[in-house]
């Protein structure tokens, strides 16, 4: 076969069953976890199926699973209540979001209401009063990318149901309302701790293991009412890697975000980093859309 699709790629897989079979090819729908010389796909019924690279007959990139657009609406004003910035501001059914520049998520306006102006002039004036370049989040079908937009940042966002985490092993984790110096020394990027711990109508929550691992959670609302827990800042250290550490981290988080009415959970991961697309996907995540950066500048 030719090449194989990234992890986390959607796919249509045609293969051969064992010589003797009736029928003789099989196939499968469903998002690819693992490629090489054995290909994993998962269906949407969670099921995994196991295919030798050699039996593939053929492979088809398929767009992510079709979501509405109120839901991919739904998702993005509870993941924009999570990360808020210290200083927010509507205009024309754009939520703007400033952040000490720190971070694009934080310093970005965001299309939040059905059909958003596009007085891009006070947008701009916004953020040039706040010596800050004007930035805007463009998810998938929320604010169409025209051909001269100048675009960075595309990452894929990724969600799934909360089932009961109550009944894991205890961890070794730490989970607190606030970074600590601790998280704060083991995170890479040094984030303004007003921006860290922002948060609009919801509770954020900082989880870490000594030395050697750190994540923030946020749990917020949709405008349909459904409650959603974010995933963000997930960072282990060289030495503590391969070991299940971040996917512990994440499930201390989103134990503590059940224990909060969260029923649904989402992270933003950069469309290239096939890493964490992986982790998530290990863990029931799904692509739901896709989301991108705008310079107005």
């Amino acid at each position: 076969m030719g090449t194989q699709p990234q992890v986390g790629t959607r796919v249509s897989l045609r293969y051969r069953l064992p010589a003797g079979s009736v029928p003789p090819l099989s196939d499968v729908v469903g998002h690819l976890i693992d490629v090489g010389p054995t290909l994993r796909v998962r269906d949407k019924r969670g099921d995994v199926v196991t295919v030798a690279a050699v039996d593939v007959v053929t492979i088809r990139p398929l767009s992510d699973m079709p979501v509405r657009t109120s839901e991919i609406r739904n998702l993005e004003h509870a993941a924009a209540l999570a990360w808020p910035g210290v200083e927010q501001q509507w205009i024309d059914g754009w939520l703007l979001r400033f952040g000490h520049g720190s971070t694009r998520r934080a310093n970005s306006a965001v299309p939040l209401l059905p059909s958003p102006g596009t007085d891009w002039k006070a947008i701009a004036d916004w953020y040039a009063a706040r010596s800050a370049p004007p930035l805007i989040a463009a998810p998938d079908r929320l604010y169409r990318v025209q051909a001269n937009d100048l675009v960075d940042g595309e990452n894929v966002v990724m969600a799934t149901k909360l089932t009961d985490f109550t009944a894991r092993a205890p961890s070794t984790a730490t989970v607190t309302s606030g970074p600590g110096d601790d998280w704060s020394a083991l995170h890479p990027r040094a984030v303004p701790l007003d921006v860290l711990t922002a948060v609009v109508d919801g509770e954020v929550a900082f989880a870490s293991v000594a030395g050697a691992g750190v994540v923030r959670g946020a749990v917020t609302s949709s405008p349909d009412g459904t409650r959603w827990a974010g995933l963000s800042s997930l960072h282990v250290v060289e030495a503590s890697r391969r070991r299940g550490l971040a996917r512990a981290l994440c499930a201390d988080v989103l134990a503590w975000a059940v224990d909060r009415g969260a029923t649904r959970a989402y992270v933003q991961v950069l469309a290239d980093n096939t890493a964490a697309t992986r982790l998530y996907e290990s863990m029931g995540f799904r692509a739901h859309h896709r989301s991108r950066y705008v310079s107005l500048g």
